[in-house]
């Protein structure tokens, strides 16, 4: 069998190296994180360390880094937020803080509202830009505004510059695996001085924002990893990326002219082509390069199985038809031309055998 080429890094990045290297030494670690004999403060050290790291990464203190399962878990925090207000979210925003849509009663003078927000969205790789206050409040819409803004920054770090402090927000939610850490760890970023309902209860770990053991393994792999995401930016390594998208996409517009770029005209990632073919389902156009060797998807991972529209697509404009016709390509530094440029054809032979069967 040949070769799979994983085109798919918006899903989870390949884990790295040095973020195996630093779990591998941390499943020898003994002690428990919240034990005060030795064994257990060399855990806590570990912890501590990585929390640095990611703080680094983000552009905040430590003490604003709260660990989690993963995004989702830490997008759970609109669930509990002073006041149980209501929460307005963004139209391209992912599907894990829409979950949290209207949770509470929404007064009418809009007080008490928080604003969700993808900053760069999983789908197109479109980025968006940060709201500034009116009148001391986050915007939203002609008329509404909130007093807390939660940033979605998980495809994000690593790929763009950001930084939590200058951002303004009060809340960023973020996960290891998409910056090449470990899957089932994340982190919520709360701003200092903000009080908030334990997003799980039990024990007091994670300054009393967050119940249970640690996970040592993936939080040692996450510290590392995301250590090493931001050095990759500040080298460079996302510019070739760019330039080898942008290729690939003149290459296949050149070859299939009803195929829509979604978002090319916008501020995006270096990484990721949402490629809309209206007509051509999105889920069988992902099959079919499964078959034949390319791991790419029809948008979030965490939205595979059902079978929809794309919500980011109707948002910006496009009709159901096409809104169930996309799929992504989202690739890293570590991919190689050939295989982006491999997959190209592939996806060019597959499209005329589309287009010949719809003639």
């Amino acid at each position: 069998m040949a070769e799979r080429i994983y085109l798919d890094w918006n899903a989870t990045a390949p884990l790295r190296a040095e973020a195996r290297e630093a779990m591998l030494g941390a499943m020898d670690m003994l002690g428990n994180p919240s034990s005060v004999h030795g064994e257990g403060r060399a855990a806590r050290a570990l912890i501590e360390r990585a929390r640095a790291q990611v703080a680094a990464a983000v552009g905040c203190k430590p003490v604003e880094v709260v660990f989690t399962s993963g995004a989702t878990e830490a997008a759970s925090v609109l669930a509990g937020l002073p006041g149980g207000a209501g929460v307005f979210v963004d139209d391209t925003a992912h599907d894990a803080l829409w979950t949290h849509l209207n949770v509470g009663s929404v007064r009418s003078d809009g007080a008490g509202n928080t604003l969700a927000m993808g900053l760069a969205n999983n789908e197109t790789g479109v980025i968006s830009p940060l709201p500034e206050k009116v009148d001391g409040r986050w915007p939203y819409g002609s008329t509404v505004g909130a007093d807390w803004l939660l940033l979605d920054v998980t495809q994000a770090i690593g790929r763009m510059a950001f930084s939590f402090a200058w951002s303004g927000a009060d809340f960023a939610v973020l996960s290891a695996h998409k910056l090449g850490g470990p899957k089932g760890v994340g982190a919520l970023i709360l701003r200092e001085g903000l009080d908030i309902s334990p997003l799980s209860i039990g024990g007091g770990q994670e300054m009393g924002r967050r119940a249970g053991t640690e996970n040592l393994i993936g939080i040692a792999g996450f510290g590392v990893a995301a250590q090493a995401a931001v050095r990759d930016l500040a080298d460079g390594a996302w510019e070739p990326v760019a330039s080898l998208r942008d290729e690939m996409e003149s290459y296949i517009a050149a070859q299939a002219p009803d195929t829509i770029f979604a978002g090319s005209h916008m501020p995006r990632l270096p990484n990721t082509s949402y490629m809309v073919t209206p007509g051509w389902k999105g889920e069988t156009q992902v099959m079919v390069m499964d078959l034949a060797g390319y791991a790419v998807s029809a948008g979030s991972a965490c939205s595979s199985g059902k079978v929809r529209p794309s919500r980011v697509l109707q948002a910006m404009g496009f009709d159901d038809l096409a809104s169930a016709s996309a799929i992504r390509v989202s690739i890293g530094p570590t991919t190689k031309r050939e295989d982006v440029m491999q997959f190209a054809d592939a996806w060019i032979a597959a499209y005329r055998k589309f287009n010949a069967r719809a003639a």
